[in-house]
């Protein structure tokens, strides 16, 4: 589910003239939504999307809001939220919390325990973006500032090989989602969506017509 049209730049790096499926964005005769069901999970996810990403065929947010349920996305906007994501924001029934690496300068804000205990539902708010697009939203979003932020106690070491992490350890969007979703117990949830993330993985590297990294051959 969009929260907001796509925004106005469109994908036009190399491989943009490829014929690819307008939900999962891979090459059509690659498409993986046959595979990619959505599954009911005890939390959900809200995607603020950087507008340089939602064109991206390597973009891996995509996945989440195809597997999880009650996920959304929405561009990322410096100023105020938007009224549909502020309309999330003020849902009594919904917990949200930012999804980010800890940080002194805002240690006061930092949870282990995602899950209240007064039975909101859990919500967890991922900075779409690369890391340096990421950091830019969370330290500009003056409309965030009041809500708590969580680091992913990571499982897994980084499988994606679509894109270069600027610094080892760093997860991509879904395999975040994946690690949040193993942290509050939703195994069967974050073993589906490491599925389709896996077969993404490899159908693109097929895509790009690329050798297969040794550790993502099926």
């Amino acid at each position: 589910m969009q929260l907001v049209d796509p925004p106005r730049k469109p994908f036009v790096a190399r491989g943009s003239k490829t014929r690819r499926c307008e939900r999962c964005r891979l090459r059509v005769d690659l498409c993986i939504c046959a595979e990619c069901h959505t599954v009911t999970a005890g939390s959900a996810f809200w995607l603020l999307t950087h507008h340089n990403e939602f064109y991206k065929p390597s973009n891996t947010g995509r996945l989440i809001l195809n597997t999880i349920a009650g996920s959304t996305s929405s561009e990322w906007a410096r100023q105020e939220p938007g009224d549909a994501f502020q309309g999330l924001l003020d849902d009594p029934a919904l917990a949200p919390c930012i999804v980010f690496p800890f940080g002194e300068d805002y240690q006061h804000r930092m949870i282990s325990d995602p899950v209240p205990s007064d039975g909101r539902k859990p919500v967890f708010i991922i900075l779409d973006g690369t890391w340096r697009q990421a950091r830019r939203m969370f330290r500009h979003s003056r409309y965030l500032d009041h809500l708590p932020v969580i680091e992913p106690e990571a499982r897994l070491h980084s499988g994606y090989r679509l894109r270069q992490a600027i610094e080892p350890g760093q997860l991509c969007t879904a395999e975040v989602a994946i690690a949040l979703l193993q942290q509050t117990g939703d195994q069967l949830a974050a073993e589906h969506l490491a599925s389709v993330f896996r077969l993404f993985n490899i159908r693109g590297h097929i895509s790009r017509r690329s050798k297969m990294p040794e550790d993502i051959l099926p």
